[in-house]
């Protein structure tokens, strides 16, 4: 196979999806899956014994509608949703679009602080939330008056939403379309709180239906999914299976040690394979029956993939994509001795991308330089942020804020950030955040916040901290500042600490984290998993990431 071969494969892809067409609306691509599938299951929650067919998926999501409806909720509302994986996130998500109301997920971590931020800045009219997740509610310091009265779900039931069962056919009175703004879909970004990507149903549209076409090259039909479905990757995954009339089968709760046998048992085609599962799981003599087609092995290294793909007999892909633009970029079946770096493919159906230098122009190719991606139904732009649309924004080219090269066959290889991300077990986590936490503590002066190498998680959060005037290591330890980063989701916590004299600084006087290094940390430095101080050569290890 050759790259040109890739190529051709990608535009494959893209004329199957031009001669297939889009649907008008996301209440019209559910209702015309509903009479092609019928019965045919379309989600299977199996760890909690709960699947949605097709038909019910529709009738069940019309019913929601129309007593959304009926509360005065109409197009244009924004409709924030706190729930875990199960029936009623999905039957929500698609009644929301069935009045061309606009849906606010939210993390189910988030705490009242985030909670604060998140639907104040969305402007949230209403807030749908799991019982289990009231104490985070209620810990709200700042909470908008028209959410004093939350609609609250018990044991996973929709309870005074979907009262009066199932109906047939739903239509809110006025036009629903693909232009209409579907999500304020929160991603964390690198200076401070997350930003809401405004996304219209025709991202999710595009998105899905391009994600399908790969699905149908490998004969994929049982899709296999663990993401949470307050992420894109939730959403998207399930939608993607909807497309294809699948079968998408869902892990409410994540287990490396079951997950193989899941995918025997449920004859899962397709899943994103977690690249620890190589080290956790012994090979076995049923690795090579294992039923999986193709896998997203997302940010592998290549070695890793490779492994993969002898011991699973599959097809183990990378892409790259952000919640800002959905898919940007694939990596084909027939990508050749491409597969032998950590290339993650060529521009996806309906994308364009290039890579430019600091002045913005267009870098030759194997130079690296920031990737920019412009297309159909990328975002209108974050919510309420002018500053950070005009950071992000080039004339119509997205700029992703990661370093990439493209080579002469266009491509793409991820080489660093521009953006100070922290990306621990699939979270995005804005250092600036975590640093900004940090700094409340008035004990503390400044705090750097970064990622170092982990292997189950990809990355971990390491908090370095430059304590205030007069304050000793015995007065603020390790063990404290672990309390105080109790004020951020459990994800966002660091699980390194230690201290600094000093940071090496710029001219500007801003911390220089490219330059740390063990020399700059003063003293012992904490686990907070482990809950011990760990030795000189660990932290050498990490700090030479």
């Amino acid at each position: 196979m050759t790259s040109h071969a890739g190529q051709l494969e990608i535009d494959a892809l893209a004329k199957k999806l031009d001669a297939t067409g889009f649907p008008e609306s996301l209440p019209a691509f559910c209702a015309a899956q509903a009479e092609r599938y019928g019965d045919a299951i379309a989600i299977d929650y199996f760890q909690d014994g709960a699947q949605l067919s097709y038909r019910a998926l529709h009738e069940r999501s019309n019913r929601v509608a129309a007593n959304l409806l009926g509360a005065g909720y109409r197009k244009g509302a924004h409709i924030a949703v706190m729930l875990p994986n199960g029936p009623a996130s999905v039957l929500l998500w698609f009644a929301i679009m069935k009045i061309g109301a606009v849906i606010v997920p939210v993390n189910t971590a988030y705490g009242g602080k985030e909670l604060d931020y998140i639907l104040n800045q969305s402007d949230a009219q209403a807030l749908i939330l799991a019982a289990e997740f009231m104490p985070a509610f209620e810990a709200m310091q700042n909470r908008p008056v028209l959410l004093n009265d939350p609609i609250v779900l018990e044991d996973g039931e929709l309870g005074c939403l979907e009262i009066g069962g199932p109906l047939a056919a739903f239509d809110p009175g006025y036009p629903i379309a693909a232009t209409d703004l579907a999500n304020l879909q929160y991603t964390s970004g690198t200076t401070g709180f997350p930003k809401g990507c405004m996304l219209t149903q025709d991202y999710w549209i595009v998105l899905s239906h391009s994600i399908a076409q790969v699905h149908n090259h490998y004969g994929n039909r049982n899709l296999f999914f663990w993401a949470p479905f307050f992420y894109m990757d939730g959403q998207w995954s399930f939608l993607s299976a909807m497309a294809i009339g699948g079968k998408a089968i869902v892990a409410s709760k994540m287990s490396l040690t079951k997950f193989l046998g899941w995918m025997h048992d449920h004859e899962a085609h397709y899943c994103v394979l977690p690249e620890p599962i190589l080290k956790t799981v012994p090979p076995s003599e049923r690795d090579a029956q294992i039923p999986l087609k193709f896998v997203h092995a997302f940010g592998w290294r290549p070695s890793a993939r490779a492994e993969a793909e002898a011991r699973f007999n599959l097809a183990a892909r990378d892409s790259f994509g952000m919640t800002e633009v959905g898919p940007a970029i694939i990596c084909p079946e027939a990508a050749g001795d491409i597969l032998k770096t950590n290339s993650c493919g060529l521009a996806a159906p309906y994308r364009e991308t290039r890579v430019v230098d600091e002045n913005g122009n267009e870098c030759p190719p194997n130079t690296p330089g920031e990737l920019q991606v412009r297309g159909r139904a990328i975002m209108l732009g974050y919510y309420k942020r002018p500053d950070a649309n005009a950071d992000s924004f080039d004339g119509d080219w997205f700029r992703s804020g990661d370093l990439f090269v493209k080579d002469e066959n266009g491509y793409h290889r991820i080489v660093g950030r521009l953006k100070e991300m922290i990306k621990r077990a699939g979270e995005n986590i804005s250092a600036s955040e975590v640093e900004a936490a940090m700094r409340e503590a008035p004990q503390i002066a400044e705090a750097a916040a970064f990622a170092v190498p982990d292997d189950m998680r990809r990355e971990e959060v390491m908090v370095l901290v430059k304590l205030a005037e007069g304050v000793s290591v015995d007065e603020m330890p390790a063990t404290a500042i672990k309390d105080h980063a109790a004020c951020l989701a459990a994800f966002k916590r660091p699980r390194y600490i230690g201290y600094v004299q000093d940071f090496p600084r710029t001219a500007t006087n801003k911390i220089a984290k490219s330059q740390i290094a063990v020399g700059n940390v003063s003293g012992p430095v904490f686990d907070c998993q482990l809950m011990a101080t760990i030795s000189d050569k660990t932290v050498f290890d990490l700090l030479n990431r």
